[in-house]
Formats: C-alpha cells, sequence, structure tokens
C-alpha cells in the first residue's frame, strides 16, 4: 500500500533509546494482521545506533529529530527527549489515522486492527485508547509499569474517558490538526486530550487494542529518576501558566498523592479479575514509586518549570 492512501500511521517513540527494544516492538508491529501501515520512528544523534535497523526492517521510516537540544534530555535531566521528538513523527504522519506508542511497548498481533475498530464503531470518537498490560515476571517491571497504567490495566470497560496515555492511543488525524498548536512543541498527551475534551469531541478506550509493557533489565536507579523526572514534568507542564497560590495547593496536596494512587491500583486490581497476588506482591514497591514521582510533582508546582532546563 503507498504510505499516502495508508490508513493508520504508527508513530514510536524512542522512551529507552535500546535498539533490541526497539526490535522487540518493530517484530510485533511486523507480525500485526493489518498491512501497509506507515512506521515512523522519530530518533536523535544520542540514539542514531537504531538506524542500525533499517536493513531488519526496510518498510520503516526513521526520521532525524534536528535542531533540537535533547543530549541534556537523554542524560536525565527532563523527559522532553520525546515529548519534542514524537512532534517531528506526527507533522510527517499521512495516515487517516495516528497511532502512538513507545519501542518498550510490545503490541498484541490485533491490536492495529483493534484500534481502528474501535474508532469505526464510535464515529463520534476523535480518538480511543487501548490497554496496557503489567504482567511482567520482574516485580521491579512489574510495579514500574503499575505506577505508570494503573488504570489502563485490562479488561479494560468500552466507555467513553477523560485520558488516554500517549503510549497506547491512536487519533484521527483531522483532529489532531484541530489542535495543532497545543502539541506543535511538545507532545503531552494531557494537554492534546483536554483540548479535544474543550471542543466537545470525545475519547472511548479500545479494550481490544493491548500493549504489553516491556523494560527489558530495568534498574532501580533508572526507574526511580524516571519517576521525579516525570512527575516533575507533568505537573510544570500542567501548572506553567497559572498563578502561585494555585501552585501551592497543588504542591501542598502533593503527600497524599502515594496514597490515593496506591488505594487505586487495590481497587483496580480487585475489580478486574486480574492476576491479583502479582499485583497485590508489588504493591509496596510501586507506593515507593508513588513517593518518588510526589516529590518530583512538589517540585514542578513550586518552580512552574517542567526539567531543570526550562
Amino acid at each position: 500500500m503507498d504510505v499516502k492512501q495508508a490508513e493508520l500511521t504508527v508513530v514510536i517513540a524512542l522512551v529507552s533509546g535500546a535498539p533490541a527494544q526497539l526490535r522487540t516492538c518493530l517484530t510485533a508491529l511486523a507480525a500485526q494482521d493489518l498491512q501497509g501501515m506507515e512506521i515512523l520512528v522519530p530518533y536523535d544523534q544520542p540514539v542514531a545506533e537504531v538506524l542500525a535497523l533499517g536493513s531488519e526492517f526496510p518498510d520503516v521510516e526513521f526520521v532525524l529529530a534536528e535542531g533540537l537540544d535533547t543530549a541534556a534530555a537523554r542524560s536525565g535531566a527532563s523527559r522532553e527527549h520525546h515529548d519534542s521528538i514524537r512532534t517531528v513523527g506526527l507533522r510527517k504522519a499521512r495516515g487517516r489515522v495516528v497511532a502512538l506508542l513507545e519501542d518498550v511497548g510490545r503490541p498484541a498481533r490485533d491490536w492495529a486492527r483493534g484500534l481502528l475498530a474501535a474508532l469505526d464503531r464510535h464515529p463520534e470518537a476523535v480518538a480511543v485508547g487501548g490497554a496496557m498490560s503489567c504482567d511482567n515476571p520482574r516485580r521491579l517491571n512489574r510495579a514500574v509499569c503499575l505506577a505508570d497504567f494503573w488504570r489502563y490495566q485490562p479488561p479494560l470497560p468500552e466507555t467513553t474517558t477523560g485520558y488516554a496515555s500517549d503510549a497506547n492511543i491512536a487519533y484521527r488525524r483531522a483532529a489532531l490538526e484541530e489542535v495543532r498548536e497545543v502539541w506543535e512543541g511538545d507532545f503531552h498527551e494531557t494537554v492534546v486530550n483536554a483540548a479535544l475534551l474543550q471542543r466537545g469531541h470525545e475519547i472511548w478506550f479500545a479494550p481490544e487494542a493491548l500493549i504489553d509493557q516491556e523494560r527489558g533489565r530495568l534498574t532501580w536507579r533508572e526507574a526511580i529518576r524516571e519517576r521525579y523526572v516525570w512527575g516533575r514534568s507533568f505537573a510544570g507542564t500542567r501548572v506553567r501558566d497559572a498563578p502561585l497560590s494555585k501552585r501551592l495547593v497543588y504542591a501542598a496536596f502533593s503527600p497524599v498523592l502515594p496514597l490515593l494512587l496506591g488505594s487505586r491500583v487495590v481497587r483496580i486490581a480487585l475489580g478486574r479479575g486480574s492476576p491479583r497476588s502479582r499485583w497485590l506482591s508489588s504493591l509496596p514497591l510501586v507506593l515507593l514509586l508513588f513517593c518518588v514521582w510526589s516529590l518530583g510533582e512538589a517540585v514542578g508546582y513550586l518552580t512552574a518549570r517542567p526539567s531543570a532546563q526550562g
């Protein structure tokens, strides 16, 4: 299929940047039961080694993100290395529908078709978000996944939603163009989704579009740094233009987050028929990660900056 006529464009964010992780993701995409997808991998120079995969996956287009200062981001100073680079792929996408995932995600064989089917079932929806499986044998990997994606655990209800993760979501490209001004520089799904909802659009869950998160040999140092950095990025973006009084209220509430989020994880675990023993055995680690996240949030609220760079 000519990519100009592609039904679906998939933009992969290099969260890991490791060729082995990307190979797993691309292999899963190659096995999809939907043919003719346009697959875009925006990359920057610090992870240019992923270009070596081009010979294995000749239909994948690697797009260099030029003019971005991403070296500091990749050292752990911020998460903008994929928030900014993802926009390079979005601007280049030609499919009627644009799906986002991460190199640490392994989509199920019917993932792509599931996203398109959900959009067909719900013509009023401009985006659909899929489920994230955290059933990893490593406790740390499982805990990190749950800390990120607890609300997206299968089985997802097929219903409208006010949120969906940029690790597993598909947008009608026309809708993305409608709110282009909010993602042209950095893509934050909370901001983009809020802009779509404010315009009267709907977002739905797509229960059949499942992704397993693969984090390889994730270390505690990486996990702790990631929680802090991403917590700060979320909060700093959320209150970038907010008055100090509002930021102080948010910051004061931050210490309550671990217990609040932890209780929600337990409720999801008990209510969706998931492997409860694995979930509950991971809960102490999840709570620790939530504590680090809440610290990052507090710093983001107080500084109104998503990263140490700005």
